[in-house]
Protein backbone atom coordinates (compact mmCIF):
# COMPACT_ATOMS: atom_id res chain seq x y z
CA UNK A 1 0.00 0.00 0.00
CA UNK A 2 2.59 2.58 -1.47
CA UNK A 3 0.01 5.97 -0.93
CA UNK A 4 -1.35 5.11 2.53
CA UNK A 5 -0.84 7.41 5.43
CA UNK A 6 0.28 5.49 8.35
CA UNK A 7 -1.61 5.89 11.29
CA UNK A 8 -1.37 4.91 14.88
CA UNK A 9 -4.11 3.78 17.21
CA UNK A 10 -4.20 4.90 20.78
CA UNK A 11 -7.66 3.33 22.64
CA UNK A 12 -7.91 5.21 26.41
CA UNK A 13 -9.90 3.43 29.00
CA UNK A 14 -9.99 5.59 32.04
CA UNK A 15 -11.02 3.70 34.76
CA UNK A 16 -8.37 2.65 38.06
CA UNK A 17 -8.70 1.29 41.32
CA UNK A 18 -6.99 4.27 42.93
CA UNK A 19 -6.27 7.33 42.03
CA UNK A 20 -2.17 7.74 42.42
CA UNK A 21 -1.70 11.49 44.06
CA UNK A 22 1.06 12.13 41.86
CA UNK A 23 -1.21 11.67 38.42
CA UNK A 24 -2.77 14.08 36.63
CA UNK A 25 -3.84 11.72 33.75
CA UNK A 26 -7.24 11.00 32.49
CA UNK A 27 -8.30 8.47 35.39
CA UNK A 28 -11.45 7.71 37.47
CA UNK A 29 -12.45 5.63 40.37
CA UNK A 30 -15.91 4.23 40.27
CA UNK A 31 -17.69 1.11 42.54
CA UNK A 32 -18.29 -0.47 39.63
CA UNK A 33 -16.92 -0.65 35.81
CA UNK A 34 -19.66 -0.34 33.41
CA UNK A 35 -17.48 -3.01 30.99
CA UNK A 36 -20.41 -3.41 28.43
CA UNK A 37 -20.96 -0.15 27.99
CA UNK A 38 -17.71 1.00 27.55
CA UNK A 39 -16.64 -1.89 25.17
CA UNK A 40 -19.30 -0.75 23.25
CA UNK A 41 -18.79 3.24 23.20
CA UNK A 42 -15.25 2.44 22.40
CA UNK A 43 -15.94 0.12 19.76
CA UNK A 44 -18.60 2.80 18.35
CA UNK A 45 -16.28 5.55 18.23
CA UNK A 46 -13.50 3.45 16.29
CA UNK A 47 -15.84 2.68 13.46
CA UNK A 48 -16.89 6.15 13.36
CA UNK A 49 -13.42 7.28 13.12
CA UNK A 50 -12.59 4.17 10.52
CA UNK A 51 -14.74 5.76 8.03
CA UNK A 52 -14.29 9.11 8.46
CA UNK A 53 -10.89 8.52 7.80
CA UNK A 54 -11.57 6.19 5.24
CA UNK A 55 -13.45 8.79 2.97
CA UNK A 56 -9.99 11.05 2.84
CA UNK A 57 -7.21 8.80 1.93
CA UNK A 58 -6.04 5.25 2.78
CA UNK A 59 -4.40 4.44 6.23
CA UNK A 60 -2.27 2.07 7.67
CA UNK A 61 -2.24 0.97 11.12
CA UNK A 62 1.28 0.63 12.62
CA UNK A 63 0.64 0.44 16.03
CA UNK A 64 -2.42 0.08 18.38
CA UNK A 65 -1.57 1.42 22.11
CA UNK A 66 -4.75 0.74 24.75
CA UNK A 67 -3.77 3.06 27.69
CA UNK A 68 -4.87 4.86 30.68
CA UNK A 69 -6.56 4.54 33.48
CA UNK A 70 -5.88 1.21 33.53
CA UNK A 71 -6.54 -0.16 30.83
CA UNK A 72 -5.90 -4.29 32.18
CA UNK A 73 -9.05 -3.69 34.38
CA UNK A 74 -10.69 -4.17 30.84
CA UNK A 75 -12.30 -7.54 30.26
CA UNK A 76 -9.90 -9.59 27.76
CA UNK A 77 -12.48 -9.95 25.63
CA UNK A 78 -13.18 -6.17 25.19
CA UNK A 79 -9.79 -6.42 23.93
CA UNK A 80 -9.86 -8.91 21.95
CA UNK A 81 -12.94 -7.30 19.88
CA UNK A 82 -10.93 -4.13 19.75
CA UNK A 83 -8.32 -5.24 18.10
CA UNK A 84 -10.05 -7.06 15.72
CA UNK A 85 -11.62 -3.91 14.67
CA UNK A 86 -8.84 -1.91 13.86
CA UNK A 87 -7.44 -4.57 12.01
CA UNK A 88 -10.73 -5.25 9.94
CA UNK A 89 -11.21 -1.31 9.60
CA UNK A 90 -7.91 -0.42 8.51
CA UNK A 91 -4.90 -2.67 6.51
CA UNK A 92 -2.28 -3.12 8.73
CA UNK A 93 1.49 -3.83 9.13
CA UNK A 94 2.62 -7.33 9.44
CA UNK A 95 4.68 -6.68 12.71
CA UNK A 96 2.05 -4.17 14.11
CA UNK A 97 3.13 -3.49 17.63
CA UNK A 98 -0.03 -4.07 20.25
CA UNK A 99 1.04 -2.34 23.74
CA UNK A 100 -1.56 -2.58 26.97
CA UNK A 101 -0.81 -0.62 30.05
CA UNK A 102 -1.03 -2.91 33.16
CA UNK A 103 -0.08 -2.61 36.60
CA UNK A 104 1.55 -5.77 39.10
CA UNK A 105 -1.83 -5.92 41.17
CA UNK A 106 -3.19 -10.08 41.41
CA UNK A 107 -6.81 -9.30 39.36
CA UNK A 108 -4.23 -7.55 36.54
CA UNK A 109 -1.66 -10.03 36.54
CA UNK A 110 -4.38 -13.33 36.00
CA UNK A 111 -5.43 -11.40 32.98
CA UNK A 112 -1.64 -12.11 31.41
CA UNK A 113 -2.26 -15.02 28.93
CA UNK A 114 -6.02 -13.72 28.38
CA UNK A 115 -4.34 -10.25 26.92
CA UNK A 116 -1.94 -12.09 25.12
CA UNK A 117 -4.28 -14.59 23.54
CA UNK A 118 -6.61 -11.55 22.60
CA UNK A 119 -3.32 -10.19 20.52
CA UNK A 120 -1.47 -7.71 22.81
CA UNK A 121 1.98 -8.51 22.00
CA UNK A 122 4.03 -5.74 24.21
CA UNK A 123 3.05 -5.32 28.06
CA UNK A 124 3.95 -2.23 29.48
CA UNK A 125 3.98 -2.45 33.41
CA UNK A 126 3.51 0.28 35.87
CA UNK A 127 5.86 -1.03 38.47
CA UNK A 128 7.02 2.84 39.92
CA UNK A 129 9.28 1.71 42.58
CA UNK A 130 10.94 -1.62 43.62
CA UNK A 131 10.59 0.06 47.73
CA UNK A 132 7.44 -1.01 49.73
CA UNK A 133 7.85 2.04 51.64
CA UNK A 134 8.26 4.75 48.30
CA UNK A 135 5.05 2.46 47.24
CA UNK A 136 3.00 3.34 49.63
CA UNK A 137 3.70 6.95 49.30
CA UNK A 138 3.25 6.52 45.43
CA UNK A 139 0.08 5.09 46.62
CA UNK A 140 0.25 1.90 44.59
CA UNK A 141 -1.79 -0.50 45.37
CA UNK A 142 0.99 -4.07 44.61
CA UNK A 143 4.08 -4.95 46.67
CA UNK A 144 7.60 -4.96 45.67
CA UNK A 145 7.33 -8.47 45.39
CA UNK A 146 4.32 -8.50 43.30
CA UNK A 147 6.01 -6.16 40.95
CA UNK A 148 8.71 -8.82 40.44
CA UNK A 149 6.40 -11.79 40.15
CA UNK A 150 4.61 -9.78 37.48
CA UNK A 151 7.40 -8.87 35.51
CA UNK A 152 8.56 -12.64 35.67
CA UNK A 153 5.56 -13.56 34.40
CA UNK A 154 5.43 -10.92 32.21
CA UNK A 155 8.14 -12.16 30.08
CA UNK A 156 7.42 -15.40 29.99
CA UNK A 157 4.14 -14.53 27.71
CA UNK A 158 4.55 -11.94 25.86
CA UNK A 159 7.49 -11.03 23.53
CA UNK A 160 8.19 -7.15 24.16
CA UNK A 161 7.83 -5.90 27.81
CA UNK A 162 8.35 -2.49 29.37
CA UNK A 163 8.10 -1.24 32.57
CA UNK A 164 7.72 2.13 34.46
CA UNK A 165 9.63 3.37 37.30
CA UNK A 166 9.73 6.86 38.68
CA UNK A 167 13.07 8.58 40.56
CA UNK A 168 13.42 11.89 42.45
CA UNK A 169 10.87 10.56 45.03
CA UNK A 170 10.83 12.35 47.85
CA UNK A 171 13.97 11.72 50.32
CA UNK A 172 15.53 9.87 47.84
CA UNK A 173 19.13 9.88 47.49
CA UNK A 174 21.26 9.17 45.03
CA UNK A 175 22.57 5.90 46.30
CA UNK A 176 19.41 4.20 47.05
CA UNK A 177 18.09 4.90 43.16
CA UNK A 178 21.57 3.68 42.08
CA UNK A 179 21.05 0.28 43.72
CA UNK A 180 17.31 -0.10 43.24
CA UNK A 181 17.97 0.60 39.04
CA UNK A 182 20.25 -1.83 39.24
CA UNK A 183 18.08 -4.15 40.47
CA UNK A 184 15.20 -3.02 38.62
CA UNK A 185 17.91 -3.36 34.99
CA UNK A 186 18.19 -6.70 35.98
CA UNK A 187 14.95 -7.74 35.86
CA UNK A 188 14.25 -5.73 32.37
CA UNK A 189 13.37 -6.63 28.92
CA UNK A 190 14.14 -4.58 26.01
CA UNK A 191 12.63 -1.44 27.25
CA UNK A 192 12.35 0.56 30.07
CA UNK A 193 10.50 4.13 30.91
CA UNK A 194 12.28 6.03 33.73
CA UNK A 195 10.50 9.11 35.05
CA UNK A 196 11.50 11.77 37.36
CA UNK A 197 8.58 13.11 39.65
CA UNK A 198 7.18 15.75 38.71
CA UNK A 199 4.48 18.16 40.67
CA UNK A 200 1.11 18.26 38.52
CA UNK A 201 -1.32 20.75 39.03
CA UNK A 202 -4.32 19.59 40.74
CA UNK A 203 -2.42 16.47 42.21
CA UNK A 204 -2.75 15.36 45.61
CA UNK A 205 1.06 16.26 45.26
CA UNK A 206 0.68 19.03 44.20
CA UNK A 207 -1.53 20.50 47.42
CA UNK A 208 0.72 18.80 49.77
CA UNK A 209 3.97 20.04 47.96
CA UNK A 210 2.40 23.88 48.70
CA UNK A 211 1.27 22.95 52.11
CA UNK A 212 5.13 22.13 52.65
CA UNK A 213 4.46 18.55 53.31
CA UNK A 214 5.98 17.18 50.65
CA UNK A 215 9.97 17.52 49.63
CA UNK A 216 11.52 17.03 46.18
CA UNK A 217 15.50 16.11 45.72
CA UNK A 218 16.69 19.79 45.03
CA UNK A 219 17.91 20.51 41.23
CA UNK A 220 21.62 19.76 41.22
CA UNK A 221 20.54 15.84 43.10
CA UNK A 222 17.61 15.55 40.30
CA UNK A 223 20.21 16.13 37.80
CA UNK A 224 22.71 13.78 39.06
CA UNK A 225 20.05 11.24 39.46
CA UNK A 226 18.99 12.10 35.48
CA UNK A 227 22.86 11.43 34.64
CA UNK A 228 23.10 8.58 36.80
CA UNK A 229 19.71 6.40 35.07
CA UNK A 230 21.26 7.37 31.88
CA UNK A 231 24.88 5.58 32.36
CA UNK A 232 23.38 2.63 34.41
CA UNK A 233 21.16 1.97 31.72
CA UNK A 234 23.54 2.43 29.06
CA UNK A 235 25.86 -0.61 30.90
CA UNK A 236 22.94 -2.72 30.81
CA UNK A 237 22.82 -2.17 27.03
CA UNK A 238 19.94 0.74 27.38
CA UNK A 239 19.84 3.21 25.34
CA UNK A 240 18.30 6.89 26.09
CA UNK A 241 16.46 6.72 22.71
CA UNK A 242 14.10 9.78 24.43
CA UNK A 243 14.52 11.80 27.44
CA UNK A 244 12.87 9.24 29.57
CA UNK A 245 12.91 6.11 27.56
CA UNK A 246 15.52 3.42 27.22
CA UNK A 247 15.33 0.53 25.13
CA UNK A 248 17.97 -1.86 23.69
CA UNK A 249 18.30 -0.80 19.78
CA UNK A 250 15.47 -2.12 17.82
CA UNK A 251 13.26 -2.14 20.69
CA UNK A 252 11.94 1.13 20.78
CA UNK A 253 8.26 2.00 21.62
CA UNK A 254 7.41 2.54 17.87
CA UNK A 255 3.71 3.98 19.00
CA UNK A 256 5.34 6.56 21.02
CA UNK A 257 7.61 7.39 18.26
CA UNK A 258 4.60 8.18 16.33
CA UNK A 259 3.97 11.10 18.76
CA UNK A 260 7.73 11.76 18.75
CA UNK A 261 8.09 11.75 14.94
CA UNK A 262 5.08 14.29 14.92
CA UNK A 263 3.09 11.45 12.79
CA UNK A 264 -0.37 10.98 12.64
CA UNK A 265 -2.60 9.26 15.59
CA UNK A 266 -6.18 8.37 16.17
CA UNK A 267 -7.23 8.02 19.90
CA UNK A 268 -10.43 7.35 21.15
CA UNK A 269 -12.13 6.81 24.63
CA UNK A 270 -12.45 9.45 27.19
CA UNK A 271 -10.07 12.63 27.55
CA UNK A 272 -7.99 10.81 24.14
CA UNK A 273 -6.34 13.58 21.81
CA UNK A 274 -5.71 12.98 18.10
CA UNK A 275 -3.28 14.32 15.57
CA UNK A 276 -4.85 14.14 11.89
CA UNK A 277 -4.50 14.76 8.55
CA UNK A 278 -7.45 15.49 5.94
CA UNK A 279 -6.81 17.14 2.57
CA UNK A 280 -3.55 17.86 3.48
CA UNK A 281 -4.14 19.24 7.21
CA UNK A 282 -3.67 18.89 10.06
CA UNK A 283 -6.16 18.55 12.55
CA UNK A 284 -6.17 18.27 16.11
CA UNK A 285 -9.04 16.56 18.15
CA UNK A 286 -9.75 16.15 21.65
CA UNK A 287 -12.38 13.92 23.40
CA UNK A 288 -14.86 14.25 26.36
CA UNK A 289 -12.60 13.46 29.06
CA UNK A 290 -15.50 12.53 31.78
CA UNK A 291 -16.67 9.07 31.02
CA UNK A 292 -20.28 8.91 31.12
CA UNK A 293 -20.58 12.83 29.25
CA UNK A 294 -18.31 10.47 27.10
CA UNK A 295 -20.41 7.32 26.86
CA UNK A 296 -23.51 9.88 26.36
CA UNK A 297 -22.35 11.69 23.12
CA UNK A 298 -20.99 8.15 21.45
CA UNK A 299 -24.24 6.80 22.09
CA UNK A 300 -26.21 9.69 20.84
CA UNK A 301 -23.77 10.56 17.54
CA UNK A 302 -21.35 7.73 17.78
CA UNK A 303 -18.44 10.18 18.63
CA UNK A 304 -17.36 11.89 21.86
CA UNK A 305 -15.78 14.94 20.39
CA UNK A 306 -15.57 18.12 22.07
CA UNK A 307 -13.74 19.89 19.78
CA UNK A 308 -11.18 19.92 16.56
CA UNK A 309 -8.94 22.68 15.68
CA UNK A 310 -7.38 23.32 11.91
CA UNK A 311 -3.43 23.59 12.92
CA UNK A 312 -1.99 26.54 11.44
CA UNK A 313 1.75 26.14 9.87
CA UNK A 314 3.20 28.15 13.01
CA UNK A 315 1.21 25.48 15.44
CA UNK A 316 2.58 22.65 14.25
CA UNK A 317 5.96 23.85 13.99
CA UNK A 318 6.08 24.58 17.73
CA UNK A 319 4.19 20.65 18.42
CA UNK A 320 6.59 19.25 16.07
CA UNK A 321 9.87 21.22 18.22
CA UNK A 322 8.29 20.41 21.33
CA UNK A 323 8.20 16.64 20.77
CA UNK A 324 10.68 15.92 18.26
CA UNK A 325 13.89 17.64 20.55
CA UNK A 326 13.13 15.31 23.05
CA UNK A 327 14.41 12.26 20.89
CA UNK A 328 18.58 11.52 21.13
CA UNK A 329 18.01 10.97 16.84
CA UNK A 330 16.42 14.84 17.12
CA UNK A 331 14.44 16.04 14.01
CA UNK A 332 15.19 15.26 10.48
CA UNK A 333 14.41 19.09 8.59
CA UNK A 334 13.07 17.87 5.56
CA UNK A 335 10.30 15.68 7.62
CA UNK A 336 9.50 18.78 10.13
CA UNK A 337 9.40 20.62 6.44
CA UNK A 338 6.45 17.85 4.99
CA UNK A 339 4.81 17.71 8.46
CA UNK A 340 4.76 21.68 9.18
CA UNK A 341 4.99 23.34 5.48
CA UNK A 342 8.32 25.63 7.58
CA UNK A 343 11.56 25.77 7.71
CA UNK A 344 13.39 24.43 10.48
CA UNK A 345 15.56 27.34 11.53
CA UNK A 346 13.07 29.73 10.83
CA UNK A 347 11.47 28.43 13.75
CA UNK A 348 13.94 29.19 15.88
CA UNK A 349 15.43 32.10 17.50
CA UNK A 350 18.44 33.01 16.27
CA UNK A 351 20.25 34.17 18.91
CA UNK A 352 19.37 31.39 21.43
CA UNK A 353 19.95 29.24 18.99
CA UNK A 354 23.72 29.95 18.34
CA UNK A 355 23.80 30.36 21.96
CA UNK A 356 23.27 26.81 22.36
CA UNK A 357 25.41 25.60 19.56
CA UNK A 358 28.48 27.40 21.10
CA UNK A 359 27.64 25.99 24.39
CA UNK A 360 27.15 22.68 23.27
CA UNK A 361 23.74 21.83 24.15
CA UNK A 362 22.44 21.47 20.71
CA UNK A 363 24.05 20.00 17.52
CA UNK A 364 22.98 21.39 13.55
CA UNK A 365 24.62 19.30 10.50
CA UNK A 366 21.67 20.97 7.97
CA UNK A 367 19.82 17.74 7.82
CA UNK A 368 19.10 17.30 11.78
CA UNK A 369 18.92 19.12 15.06
CA UNK A 370 19.58 17.50 17.72
CA UNK A 371 19.79 18.17 22.29
CA UNK A 372 23.23 16.82 23.27
CA UNK A 373 23.41 15.29 26.71
CA UNK A 374 24.14 18.19 28.25
CA UNK A 375 21.27 20.00 26.11
CA UNK A 376 18.57 17.22 27.01
CA UNK A 377 19.55 17.57 31.17
CA UNK A 378 17.94 21.03 30.56
CA UNK A 379 15.79 20.70 27.80
CA UNK A 380 12.43 22.37 29.48
CA UNK A 381 14.15 25.47 29.66
CA UNK A 382 16.20 25.16 26.34
CA UNK A 383 12.89 24.97 24.85
CA UNK A 384 10.95 28.10 26.94
CA UNK A 385 13.30 30.23 25.22
CA UNK A 386 14.52 28.44 22.03
CA UNK A 387 11.52 27.64 20.42
CA UNK A 388 9.20 31.03 18.65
Amino acid sequence: MPHALPLSLYIHWPFCLSKCPYCDFNSHVRDEIPQARFAAALRQELLYEATRLKADAPRQLVSIFFGGGTPSLMAPETVHHLIEDARSLFPSVNDLEITLEANPTSVEVDKFKAFAQAGVNRLSLGIQSLQDADLTTLGRQHSAAQAIEALELGRSIFPRLSFDLIYARPEQTLSAWQSELRHALSLAADHLSLYQLTIEPGTQFEARHRQGLLHLPADDLAAQLYTTTRNEAARFGLQDYEISNYAIPGSESRHNLTYWHYDDYLGIGPGAHSRLTFAGNLYATRRHRAPEPWAERVEAHGHGTKGSEHLSADMKAHEALLMGLRLREGIQADHFQRRTGKDLLTCLDPTILTACLEEGYLEHNHTTLRATDEGRLRLEALLAQLVL
